[in-house]
């Protein structure tokens, strides 16, 4: 019994010296990680929503996360692809980008609504006081999109259009990239554009009601025109290339943030968000045909 005991102790000391050089094989590779989001709001606002959540991630992981501001979504996108951005916020539209061009990432979580909805809508937004009831009655007029990569904010609204016999080039003045869901709401705003696309959940929580709660712009200066069908939810996305030791800790962190780190978790949306579900690439498979769809439009 005694040897046995002995046996029994070694291999589980030589068990707990193999999980433990791991650790430290894939932390001489990675010794700091980066996460970036796509740019719904400007630098200095996703700064503020996502610093606290990187440092509950850098002492979860075990490693430092910093956080990178991008320009615009294509950035994110090419990070990926070079390998320089580890984790990934994405839009669905530009997460199935990202696969249709190559890049070996993969979805592990997706954002969750009160309720436990995984979807969002596309809504076209209009002036209140503007007499515009549909976009038809905007011919000539000017249409604020956020970015060729964005779902709500470009290819829903284009193949909602499409839908309509509206071809958006044609049929307003200008078509204006804005560059985020935030600067399409104040170029509506502004007067800029007559009509601005962009996301929505619910009443209680859209990119508008975050402005409404910061004091940038008043909710009842707005009006919604068009709502689309609901549409899946943002992902988290890893590269492929890392250490499957490093992807777990990477998920569990994220799976467990509204429980660990209320605080941080809360701060990413404004208390509107329960706690992250796994997700596969299979449920962006539609958000993929999505894309190659607007693409044939853009070719016609």
């Amino acid at each position: 019994m005694l040897l046995i005991r002995r046996a029994l102790l070694a291999l589980a000391a030589s068990s707990l010296f193999a999980v433990s050089a791991q650790a430290q094989d894939w932390k001489a590779k990675y010794p700091e990680l980066v996460f970036a989001t796509i740019p719904a709001e400007n630098a200095a606002q996703v700064t503020e929503r996502f610093s606290d959540f990187a440092a509950y991630l850098s002492r979860e992981i075990g490693v430092p996360v910093k956080l990178r501001t991008v320009g615009d979504y294509a950035a994110v996108i090419e990070g990926q692809r070079a390998g320089q951005i580890h984790i990934a916020y994405y839009g669905p539209a530009s997460y199935a980008r990202a696969r249709m061009i190559g890049v070996k990432t993969t979805p592990f979580v997706i954002d969750v609504a009160k309720g436990g909805v995984k979807g969002f809508h596309s809504v076209f937004y209009v002036k209140a006081d503007s007499p515009y009831k549909s976009l038809a009655d905007l011919k000539g007029k000017n249409l604020g999109l956020v970015d060729p990569n964005s779902t709500s904010g470009n290819n829903v609204p284009r193949f909602v259009m499409n839908t309509m016999n509206i071809k958006p080039e044609a049929h307003f003045g200008k078509v204006v990239y804005t560059g985020s869901h935030v600067n399409a709401v104040m170029a509506l705003n502004q007067g800029t554009v007559d009509v601005a696309a962009n996301w929505w959940n619910n009443e209680n929580d859209s990119e508008l009601q975050r402005m409404v709660d910061k004091g940038m712009v008043k909710k009842d200066d707005f009006r919604i025109i068009f709502k689309s069908d609901q549409i899946v939810n943002s992902p988290m996305a890893y590269l492929d290339s890392l250490p499957p030791e490093l992807k777990k800790k990477i998920e569990e962190a994220f799976l467990n943030a509204a429980q660990k780190d209320k605080a941080a978790f809360d701060k990413l949306s404004d208390g509107k968000l329960e706690p992250y579900q796994t997700v596969t690439h299979e449920a962006y498979l539609p958000i993929i045909e999505l894309n190659k769809f607007v693409d044939s439009l853009r070719k016609k």
